[in-house]
């Protein structure tokens, strides 16, 4: 049997639609019972309804070690998916309890438990930085702890470190790198949070554009890949899963070219998205409200960075999708 934690997240809920249309039997835990219905929406808007009568729901938590020692038994195979993603500086500590002691347990439980495989999805966050004579982030890229590192891509190191730990302890590990993991348009709608909120703003008519790059990814691809490497004989490595890298400006356009609207036309300069996120602190500080653009996040919209997925490819023989393509074909 097969566990996967985060069940009811974006990346979760389509790894457990793709292991079930491919004959695994598996088991989900949760901590909400409302949000097992994310789930079964995006199973009935693939028309796989019947599926999701097949996932052997678990109300556990990573962070409850009684519940989990339910959770592990009879479990030969792990996903872990389950992750808090933040950027607020006030999410600190629930990051590294959630993304560190979360993931720290599952890897003892699967040490105790005799599991065969164990796969993290971690993120790009968590790679190294990018030395002078550098042109791209690899797998081997080394992280400099001197440089600065938002709370989130901290938390995520940690975890890897963690995984890391139970290799030494004889537990078999994938670890997966992914970018910025793209939804289709209508299951953005089901899970409107995190990368789905591009869609939004930019329907919405965001008037500002960013020339800063990152890689970007299906999530359809990332699951796939997970669960092939999964089935292969490679153990004890990590992969970048990128389809490429983006210059968000590019992002915003074939976006906003699906939803039939202008296209974003005011450059945000560097100058001016670090005096948005000053005044938002400000903002929000004094009128009690939630955070939308952390120094962090004004950071990453203007930093170029590009990642390698050479070692993928060269692994597995990956093709991936073509995500401008894949945007503008979801919107059929």
């Amino acid at each position: 049997m097969v566990l996967v934690t985060g069940g009811t997240g974006l990346v979760g809920a389509h790894l457990l639609l793709h292991l079930i249309e491919n004959g695994e039997n598996v088991r989900a835990i949760y901590r909400n019972q409302n949000n097992i219905q994310k789930t079964k929406s995006l199973f009935e808007l693939y028309k796989k309804g019947d599926l999701f009568e097949k996932i052997n729901w678990l109300e556990a938590d990573i962070l409850d070690v009684p519940s989990l020692e339910i959770a592990f038994t009879g479990i030969e195979y792990v996903y872990h998916c389950a992750a808090l993603i933040s950027f607020n500086p006030k999410d600190e500590e629930a990051l590294r309890k959630t993304n560190i002691e979360g993931t720290a347990n599952m890897v003892n439980f699967s040490l105790a438990y005799g599991i065969k495989k164990f796969c993290f999805v971690s993120s790009i966050a968590a790679l190294g930085d990018i030395a002078p004579h550098e042109t791209h982030i690899t797998e081997e890229t080394d992280w400099n702890p001197e440089k600065p590192h938002s709370d989130y891509a901290i938390s995520k190191y940690g975890a890897e470190m963690e995984v890391w730990r139970g290799v030494q302890e004889s537990l078999d590990v994938i670890i997966i790198n992914p970018g910025v993991i793209l939804p289709s348009i209508p299951v953005a709608k089901i899970y409107p949070e995190g990368s789905s909120e591009l869609y939004t703003k930019v329907a919405n008519g965001l008037p500002f554009y960013m020339l800063g790059s990152t890689g970007f990814i299906t999530v359809e691809d990332v699951v796939q890949i997970a669960c092939k490497l999964m089935k292969s004989d490679i153990k004890n490595e990590r992969f970048t899963l990128i389809a490429d890298n983006i210059i968000f400006r590019d992002i915003f356009n074939t976006i906003a070219d699906a939803f039939k609207v202008k296209r974003p036309r005011i450059h945000a300069t560097p100058f001016s998205m670090n005096l948005i996120w000053i005044a938002d602190a400000l903002f929000s500080t004094l009128f009690f409200r939630k955070r939308s653009i952390t120094k962090a996040t004004a950071k990453a919209s203007y930093s170029k960075h590009l990642y390698s997925n050479e070692k993928i490819k060269t692994a597995l023989g990956t093709v991936f999708s073509d995500v401008h393509q894949y945007i503008k074909a979801s919107k059929l």
